[in-house]
């Protein structure tokens, strides 16, 4: 079907910030189809806890497929405990390879308190160079506006939901309902 015969998904804002020991992920709430809001209050960032070895991820994308995805990784984990840059090269290199996999359409965010990644169907798994990522419709926002407040005394939460704000002003494909996950190394 075309794009434009269907509106499709749309949305999602989540930012991943390390600083001062701790890592946070925040993610919005707003599902979008077409320019109807069809829910605001979706969770979008979970924490794992294969083995009893925490990990806290963010998705953006069909929810469907990032539920596959954070199984995956789950499933990748409780193989290799403790190893999260492991697990999410195992993850990215059976996305990028399998058929099945291939089609998914989703990005996640994860962190163990010690590493923060990104991972995406092209088989990357992408470390930030500034201590913050962020993915999603308006990600580019929140990356800008979090990377802006680094050097500032604000901690990593703060810096994350002060992002989230930011970009929940900008697209229209965010809102301001916030789920919020902190983990420390």
């Amino acid at each position: 079907m075309a794009e434009d015969q269907f509106p499709g998904w749309h949305g999602t804002t989540i930012i991943g910030v390390r600083k001062g020991g701790e890592v946070v992920i925040a993610g919005d709430g707003q599902v979008s189809l077409g320019q109807t809001v069809i829910k605001g209050t979706a969770r979008k960032v979970r924490r794992l806890s294969p083995g009893g070895y925490d990990v806290v991820a963010g998705f953006a994308g069909s929810t469907a497929d990032a539920f596959t995805l954070l199984e995956r990784l789950e499933a990748k984990l409780e193989a290799t405990p403790g190893q999260l840059a492991r697990a999410s090269v195992e993850l990215a290199k059976d996305w990028r390879t399998d058929k099945y996999l291939q089609k998914l359409e989703a990005m996640l965010i994860v962190s163990d308190g010690k590493d923060l990644f990104v991972i995406t169907g092209a088989g990357d798994v992408l470390e930030p160079e500034h201590d913050v990522t962020a993915i999603g419709s308006g990600g580019n926002f929140a990356l800008a506006a979090a990377r802006g407040m680094m050097d500032t005394e604000k901690s990593a939460e703060q810096v994350a939901r002060d992002a989230m704000a930011i970009a929940a002003d900008i697209c229209i494909y965010t809102n301001g309902n916030l789920t919020v996950e902190t983990i420390t190394a």
